[in-house]
């Protein structure tokens, strides 16, 4: 074949998104309710800029005003027609499997087939107090619900026995998907025990970068594949979420991010016994090997090309709400991702 009939790579890029609670232009905190209209004008921009995913996550805490993404997302569905719509994550452990399905099956139906569901294990857990379940039971309940979540997904009658819920018998669940699969990734957050159980289940792969170097997840990558290969499975997809922001220059990013990102990884250091956050660290997680996807388009696009050719990502999603960072700079942050980052990256994922 020669290099003018060779395929162009492709990359999906999208944004993600957990409701985060923000300020208005007077430094006011802004009420829930209005934030979650706030979001679904922010996946309309997304769709306008040509952006492949909006992601909504689950939370149960006063920080986030997300903890319904489902009805959130068909919201969204009435008013974008393109762009794919899913989780970001699902909290699957304290959740039913079966309500989880149908959800999403009816989400996949309102959406005309853009719907598709990342489950994880959360790294929040307050959903486990809230809806009665035991932090004693961590593992097996993401073990025995994803394995049956694994049977669901295919929209077919199904027989499982557990320890964690009731069993099913050539059951069917409603409504089916239309395609006949519901587009299913795993989310995980670094341990290989969870990269080999999607493997295991040959599901996608979806890796949650938060910090340190990206390039330490190669390993990982590997062990999927061979997880994968191991299990009888064929290739799967692998897509990576980032926390980011896009602005006209590198210093304008940094300098619009810093305040909101200090603010809500000290809450966060407080709660779970890290030190405060520290500025040169946030300044060198911005740079060329750092997981901070925050500057100018060129800067941006620099890095998520080199994270997905290093990494084989099929996906790349940046949470682009960092704590009470305001709307009017998100929606700008959404508008240079999808017009100026993407075009770039393709560029050099094709060079």
């Amino acid at each position: 074949m020669s290099e003018n009939h060779t395929p162009r790579r492709q990359l999906e890029i999208g944004v993600e998104t957990f409701g985060d609670i923000t300020e208005d232009s007077g430094g006011h905190l802004l009420h829930p309710a209005e934030v979650i209209r706030n979001v679904v004008e922010e996946a309309k921009a997304a769709e306008a800029a040509g952006l492949d995913f909006f992601g909504v996550g689950e939370h149960h805490r006063d920080d986030y005003s997300v903890s319904a993404p489902e009805v959130v997302l068909g919201a969204i569905a009435g008013v974008t027609k393109n762009i794919r719509l899913g989780s970001a994550v699902t909290v699957l452990s304290s959740d039913d499997p079966v309500r989880v399905y149908e959800r999403f099956a009816t989400l996949d139906a309102l959406s005309n087939g853009r719907a598709e569901v990342i489950l994880g294990r959360g790294s929040f857990i307050e959903s486990f107090p809230l809806f009665g379940y035991e932090l004693s039971d961590y593992e097996i309940l993401f073990e025995e619900k994803l394995a049956l979540f694994a049977k669901l997904r295919k929209s077919e009658p199904v027989t499982w026995q557990g320890q964690t819920r009731s069993a099913l018998r050539n059951q069917s669940v409603y409504p089916p998907i239309e395609s006949g699969l519901l587009d299913t990734w795993v989310g995980v957050g670094g341990s290989p025990e969870s990269v080999v159980r999607a493997g295991r289940h040959g599901l996608p792969l979806f890796l949650a970068i938060i910090g340190g170097a990206p390039m330490a997840f190669e390993p990982l990558t590997r062990l999927y594949k061979r997880s994968l290969e191991e299990f009888g499975h064929p290739e799967q997809k692998i897509g990576a979420h980032f926390h980011g922001l896009v602005a006209d220059t590198d210093d304008e990013a940094l300098k619009l991010l810093w305040p909101h990102y200090k603010r809500t990884m000290d809450r966060l250091g407080a709660e779970r016994g890290w030190p405060p956050a520290s500025r040169m660290r946030f300044q060198a997680s911005a740079g060329p090997d750092g997981s901070l996807l925050a500057g100018s388009p060129e800067t941006v696009a620099k890095k998520i090309a080199a994270f997905a050719k290093g990494l084989g990502l099929s996906r790349v999603d940046i949470k682009y709400s960092n704590g009470t960072l305001p709307h009017e700079t998100m929606v700008r942050s959404i508008e240079l991702l999808g017009t100026k980052v993407k075009p770039l990256v393709l560029d050099m994922l094709n060079d």
